[in-house]
């Protein structure tokens, strides 16, 4: 594809690999399993298709650099993100090296969540992104992990690819894991677990299934690629779970294949990347309980939470945090962005407007920053 048109293109595809499918058992780079990965993009890239790689990895690279490879991975924050800054260069060198074979230049973007839910740098990673592809390269993006803050222990990338996907606009979001995809039972421990093939609404028992984290070297799981696959069908992108070490499986996963691994198919209304930051990519750090009439008015009429609307106020948080909002039976149905801290709304709270003092927030959380939740 010539640089600078993007005219043509079959499909834009955003390919996510986690560490534990890159290295071996020691925590070294597996340098052939980055080449199959790798020849497998430049065989999308051969049929017309655009390709972002999303990858994990630093980390993991970094660590045997300072001897603390294989299963004496630390867990303090400081020392795993000192072993990111050690290892991406580490990583991008096998990169390199193994695109230049296909005659392909690979370009790092270090990206975090947090570039998601400011429009100005979220115009900016965009347009980077879309450039890169417009020249013929292929964006390898990593999270930021070295000034990452908690995000680093929470398996990020995944939640990260499935930003990415919706800032490219993508077709297809491939997370390419250990396993086939998501079954009905753990593989490992019960025989009988078979392949749930395809999802087109999630339910609390389906993301159940996924379970926790998965190997010491990664920190995702498949319960972090059904919840980036989730965020993906919100976006309206088709996400696919499954193995890296399957032949063919970037076609197979881009082209549609029977039993390539867990489909999860796009929601027919698309999210907007901000309010995709918030549903899924931004912790909550406390609940407000709202009445009925207020729960109405959220649902229905796409409104702002005012105070009057509170009844009660739980946890503790300030102004820009993110509180989960429930109506009187406890349920939570939807999250936003607080306009005030827990100290002011516990204050305010069943007040009307032209009852707050001069000074005093007159919103809880805007309609723009709220987001409803099944």
């Amino acid at each position: 594809m010539p640089p600078g048109n993007l005219s043509g293109v079959t499909q834009v595809v955003v390919a996510k690999i986690g560490t534990s499918s890159i290295t071996d058992d020691h925590g070294d780079i597996d340098a052939s399993a980055v080449a199959k990965f790798c020849t497998e993009v430049a065989e999308l890239r051969e049929t017309g298709h655009l390709v972002v790689v999303v990858t994990s990895g630093a980390i993991a690279a970094g660590l045997p650099a300072i001897g603390m490879g294989g299963d004496r991975r630390p867990n303090d924050p400081v020392t795993l993100q000192a072993a990111s800054a050690i290892g991406q260069s580490r990583l991008m060198r096998v990169y390199d090296g193994c695109f230049a074979t296909h005659g392909l230049v690979a370009g790092q973007v270090m990206l975090a969540p947090l570039d998601f839910g400011i429009r100005r740098q979220y115009l900016h990673a965009r347009g980077t992104l879309l450039r890169m592809l417009e020249l013929g390269v292929v964006p390898v993006v990593n999270e930021n992990d070295a000034i990452a803050d908690d995000e680093i222990r929470f398996g990020d990338n995944d939640r990260l690819s499935a930003l990415v996907a919706h800032l490219v606009r993508a077709d297809v979001l491939v997370l390419l894991t250990d396993a086939a995809g998501l079954h009905t039972a753990d593989p490992r421990l019960d025989e009988r677990a078979s392949l749930i093939e395809e999802i087109v609404e999630f339910d609390a028992a389906l993301e159940a299934l996924a379970g926790g984290t998965g190997s010491v070297r990664g920190s995702g799981g498949m319960a972090s690629k059904v919840a980036a696959a989730k965020m993906a069908s919100w976006s309206g992108v088709r996400a696919v779970i499954a193995s890296a070490r399957r032949v063919g499986v970037l076609a197979d996963a881009v082209g549609g294949a029977a039993g390539v691994g867990t489909v999860v198919h796009p929601r027919p209304q698309r999210m907007s990347a901000r309010k995709l930051w918030i549903a899924f990519a931004v912790d909550t750090t406390g609940r407000v309980l709202v009445d009925d009439g207020a729960r109405r008015a959220l649902l229905e009429r796409g409104v702002s939470l005012l105070p009057a609307g509170v009844r009660e106020v739980e946890g503790r948080f300030v102004a820009d945090e993110a509180v989960e909002i429930a109506g009187p039976d406890g349920v939570t149905f939807a999250k936003g962005l607080a306009r005030v801290s827990a100290a002011d709304l516990r204050r305010t709270a069943g007040r009307r407007s032209a009852d707050l003092p001069d000074g005093v927030s007159h919103l809880v959380v805007h309609r723009d920053d709220l987001v409803i939740v099944p």
